[in-house]
């Protein structure tokens, strides 16, 4: 049981590139532009398929152009697509804008993702445990179909991994069945209220999170478990695109977790992709293969900070 479930968004990413992003009723001018798969489920799942992982994706597509997209995408990946429901409608779409710094702003339109139902979930679920050892989970779905996918996933003995974004409100019992839950620090702090990242690494541990893994951009991750609190360290690199570098870091995660990595060896693989993904422009074309983070890593491991 190696393989890697995602239950998520699936969506076309609209990537507009300008040298920096317009303030408020501006318009400026554009380098260039890109359609392309995206989601924070499909991305996901496709950087848990490069990392090597046998990959399925659960969630719902619409009727319209950008299903092909989508699907296909994923198929040329190699991501299991048995359990992506067709729905009438148009399929989820993410508008992106990036500046020349690597920064960005986004804005996601569910739709398609919005029918994803609890009770679909949870049949894909049960029907691919028995081949998978980790659930990736995020909130672009509807919450009430997450926490239930986190419920039933814990159930069925999965390592249930969950990034909370867009950062919601959650039912604290929802905590009870997450292994690890990865904010980054903004998400982290919106959600706990906490302004110092260990204290909202904390706050996930207290309410029942095994593990709490806050990432921090080029400074690495703060993890907190019942035992210590730890940094981790990354790579430094110049960002290009810091869109889906979350979504690397969890992808690579759920795949070195399956393989039955330790978590921190496992981390410093997903750090490693974090790192290489803002190296490259747009979402799922950035997400690095099991090669590029090997050849990144090479024998210089990021260190243990306090």
């Amino acid at each position: 049981m190696t393989g890697v479930v995602v239950v998520g968004s699936l969506s076309a990413d609209v990537t507009a590139f300008a040298p920096r992003l317009p303030g408020p009723g501006e318009t400026v001018l554009g380098s260039t532009f890109s359609m392309v798969l995206g989601g924070k489920g499909a991305n996901q799942a496709v950087a848990a398929a490069r990392a090597g992982a046998v990959t399925a994706m659960v969630g719902c597509v619409g009727d319209d152009l950008f299903r092909d997209l989508v699907v296909d995408g994923l198929r040329a990946e190699g991501v299991g697509t048995d359990h992506l429901r067709t729905v009438s409608g148009p399929t989820g779409i993410a508008h992106i804008r990036v500046d020349a710094a690597g920064q960005n702003d986004i804005v996601v339109v569910p739709l398609a993702n919005a029918e994803l139902t609890t009770d679909a979930a949870e049949k894909a679920l049960r029907a691919l445990a028995p081949g998978a050892a980790v659930l990736l989970l995020q909130l672009e779905v509807p919450l009430e179909t997450a926490v239930h996918a986190a419920r039933v996933g814990h159930e069925l003995g999965l390592t249930v991994v969950l990034d909370p974004a867009p950062a919601a409100e959650l039912d604290h019992a929802v905590w009870a069945h997450v292994d690890v839950v990865t904010p980054n620090e903004t998400e982290a702090r919106r959600i706990t209220g906490c302004t110092d990242v260990a204290d909202a690494g904390r706050w996930f541990v207290e309410r029942g999170a095994r593990t709490a893994v806050v990432t921090v951009g080029g400074d690495g991750a703060v993890v907190v478990d019942a035992r210590c609190t730890r940094r981790l360290a990354t790579h430094p690199v110049t960002p290009v695109d810091t869109t889906a570098a979350g979504d690397a870091v969890a992808g690579h995660l759920g795949a070195a977790l399956a393989a039955g990595a330790g978590l921190d060896d496992a981390l410093r693989r997903a750090l490693a992709a974090g790192a290489l993904a803002v190296t490259v422009a747009g979402a799922s074309p950035s997400l690095p293969t099991a090669a590029a983070v090997d050849a990144l890593l090479g024998d210089d491991h990021p260190a243990h900070e306090g």
